[in-house]
């Protein structure tokens, strides 16, 4: 569930990206797994096997009786004060304690939820020549891709992707979207519409948890020049899922998550030193705390590692939108939330300047935002 920096040149002034070297091309040719995935090989390439210390062993299996928070978001809007201040208290403990969780009856139709999943899938089957059209580049990441960072010889993931940006109006480019299957854009458009109203009532549930004004997060990022993009993730049948990931681990850089999972397990979530496989609830998104949010929180909320696993029978595919800060905003603990006796724990940085990282170093874990701390 990673987004990506974007280095498009000139940009209206709100949305100007900092002076850097944006690489035009990939490190190395790039190679659809998808492609290898069909070949029918035995073995993976040696591009794709981990470190012995990444593989995804010791993870807690999906069959065990332990999974991350189930919240009923509906329960909200009931007129029940009782019943509203448990569900307020249910979401606090998972953004403090877990950083994840998944929500069911979230006002999203689970007719558009199947129609999206679906969609996307057929675009993934598509013919090679159909998806190349849209193949991305390291300059902006948008489009049809296989790789993060740019750092050449990187043991790569077993996934391909599809990224897109849907907020700020000045980014969204709909011709950047797949025009097959014919449905796919008109799907993008209502999907992302929806989303946008989810992540917003969010939004306000977060900061009515930390005591603050319910506007205050949505404010900290922008009002309504909030950044929005998706991504895509599609992970083919692997002959050895012992000795990759699909995704390695990486806490997400940007705010706020909001996943719509396959039926077939493969999100696995780090928590007291282990790795939880996360079972997803029908028609429920899973929804988890980003980079900014734990900075604004002062680190009351927690962005939380997570992986994917993948395996050799069925294919998985996801859809991540991320709800994201305006690019050129700083960022930093909300005064608020900040004492003597717990000062702010990060330096102010622009979520431009902040997600740089990943895009050239692709996922490491919480080693970025762990950076950001301030110097004691």
């Amino acid at each position: 569930m990673v987004l990506f920096y974007n280095c498009k040149g000139p940009q209206p002034r709100n949305y100007e990206s900092p002076a850097m070297n944006c690489p035009q091309d990939w490190p190395e040719p790039i190679i659809r797994v998808q492609s290898v995935s069909e070949t029918g090989a035995s073995e993976i390439p040696n591009r794709y096997v981990k470190p012995l210390s990444e593989r995804p062993i010791h993870a807690v299996n999906s069959s065990e009786d332990v999974n991350i928070p189930v919240i009923n978001f509906e329960s909200l809007f009931k007129g029940d004060d009782n019943l509203r201040r448990k569900t307020l208290n249910e979401i606090w403990e998972a953004c403090r304690d877990w950083g994840f969780f998944q929500v069911v009856n979230h006002g999203v139709r689970p007719e558009l939820m199947d129609r999206a999943r679906e969609t996307w899938r057929e675009f993934f089957h598509q013919p090679m020549e159909v998806k190349q059209v849209y193949a991305n580049s390291p300059k902006t990441y948008e489009g049809y891709g296989s790789r993060l960072g740019v750092e050449k010889g990187a043991i790569l993931d077993w996934s391909d992707y599809y990224f897109l940006h849907y907020l700020p109006g000045s980014l969204k480019d709909c011709k950047k979207w797949p025009a097959q299957p014919p449905s796919c854009r008109q799907v993008i458009e209502e999907y992302g519409k929806e989303l946008v109203k989810l992540g917003g009532k969010l939004m306000k549930v977060f900061s009515i948890n930390l005591g603050l004004e319910e506007d205050f997060l949505q404010n900290s990022f922008g009002r309504e020049e909030i950044g929005v993009c998706m991504r895509v993730n599609f992970y083919p049948r692997c002959p050895q899922p012992n000795l990759t990931l699909g995704l390695s681990s990486h806490s997400d850089p940007g705010g706020l998550t909001i996943l719509l999972p396959d039926r077939v397990s493969g999100l696995q979530v780090r928590k007291d030193g282990r790795w939880i496989t996360v079972k997803p609830v029908p028609h429920a998104f899973i929804v988890n705390i980003g980079d900014q949010i734990q900075v604004l929180s002062n680190a009351i909320y927690k962005s939380v590692e997570h992986r994917v696993a993948v395996n050799s029978a069925e294919e998985r595919l996801s859809i991540a939108f991320f709800y994201n800060p305006k690019s050129d905003l700083l960022i930093k603990p909300a005064e608020e939330l900040v004492t003597p006796d717990k000062p702010a724990l990060y330096s102010p940085m622009t979520f431009d300047e902040y997600r740089r990282f990943i895009r050239t170093r692709g996922p490491r874990g919480k080693s970025q935002v762990e950076s950001l701390k301030s110097p004691r």
